[in-house]
């Protein structure tokens, strides 16, 4: 895929609305803001915790699995104001069909909560990368002062 922009959640910072994400690709860093309950969900699984029941995100991937289906790539592909969109990649194969993709449209907090917990890479085309400012010195001032939150971890 030589025309997407492969990224990696740098950090996830709680914010009084929800929680800030901060994706980047090494040159760059943009910033969207999720749903705390799912900025949670995905600060558990980059940590490596387990809760003692499955959350709803693992509650999805164990059902993919039981479908020999698994979650191929995230892409992040439209942003219209504030709000992103992003599509979720899945491939199945199983003993009753060959091999299959479906592409379904989802939230990007979902997205990144699935993806991190089946370790899929996450996309942004091109034409989204672009729109978006650098963040690169905010979460570098972010990091340097966090918040006073011990809920969520800086990536560091």
């Amino acid at each position: 895929m030589p025309d997407l922009i492969r990224v990696e959640i740098l950090a996830l910072m709680p914010t009084e609305a929800g929680c800030a994400v901060f994706l980047g690709d090494g040159n760059k860093v943009i910033l969207f803001y999720i749903d705390p309950a799912v900025g949670l969900a995905i600060d558990t699984a980059m940590s490596g915790k387990t809760m003692p029941r499955p959350l709803t995100h693992d509650l999805y991937l164990l059902t993919l699995q039981a479908f020999g289906a698994r979650v191929s790539r995230v892409i992040i592909n439209h942003v219209d104001s504030d709000v992103f969109h992003a599509r979720l990649i899945l491939e199945a194969s199983n003993e009753i069909m060959e091999r299959k993709i479906v592409e379904l449209d989802a939230r990007p907090s979902d997205c990144l909560a699935i993806a991190t917990r089946g370790n899929a890479p996450i996309y942004i085309t091109p034409d989204v990368w672009m729109k978006l400012e650098d963040r690169s010195e905010l979460l570098k001032r972010m990091r340097s002062d966090p918040p006073n939150d011990p809920g969520f971890d800086f990536g560091e």
